[in-house]
C-alpha cells in the first residue's frame, strides 16, 4: 500500500508578529507567536500536513521565501502583517509562483484604520481570512489543506 504524502505548507509570519502577546493585546490578543505556532502544529498533525514556520521582519527575506517555496512546498499560509498594505514585492512574488497562498490576519483589517483597508496581497492569494484571532490561522491552514486535496 502506497503511503500518503504529507501536504507541505510554508507558514510566513510578517513583521512585528514576533511581538504578539506584548503589543496591542486589545487588537491582537494575548497569545504569543509560540502559542499560535503550537496550535497550528497540532492541527497540522491532525490534517496530515507538514509545516515549516518562519517569522521575518524583512521584506526581502519574505520575498526570497516565497520565490523558493515551489521547490519545497505545496502551499503558503501568510500573514504579511504591515506589508499587506505596502509591499508590491511580496504581492509580485506570490503572483509569480504556481502554488496557492492563503492570506490571514488576526484582526479584521477592514474594521481598522483606513490605510489598512487595502490589501495588495488579496488579489493574488487564493483567499483571505481575517478578524478571527488565532482562528484565522487555523481556518487558513484548513483552507490550504483543502486546496491540496
Amino acid at each position: 500500500m502506497k503511503q500518503k504524502k504529507n501536504k507541505r505548507i510554508l507558514v510566513i509570519h510578517g513583521p512585528n508578529l514576533n511581538l504578539l502577546g506584548k503589543r496591542e493585546t486589545s487588537i491582537y490578543g494575548r497569545l504569543n507567536l509560540e502559542n499560535i505556532n503550537k496550535l497550528m502544529r497540532k492541527l497540522a498533525k491532525e490534517l496530515d500536513a507538514a509545516l515549516t514556520i518562519v517569522q521575518s521582519n524583512h521584506e526581502g527575506s519574505i520575498v526570497d521565501l516565497i520565490g523558493n517555496a515551489p521547490k519545497k512546498y505545496d502551499a503558503i499560509l501568510i500573514n504579511p502583517a504591515a506589508y499587506t498594505h505596502t509591499s508590491v514585492a511580496i504581492r509580485d512574488a506570490i503572483a509569480a509562483i504556481r502554488i496557492p497562498a492563503i492570506e490571514v490576519h488576526l484582526s479584521n483589517i477592514y474594521a481598522r484604520e483606513e490605510f489598512r483597508h487595502e490589501s495588495l496581497i488579496s488579489a493574488v492569494a487564493k483567499g483571505q481570512i481575517c478578524g478571527f484571532g488565532i482562528e484565522s490561522y487555523l481556518l487558513g491552514l484548513r483552507a490550504c489543506v483543502s486546496l491540496l486535496k
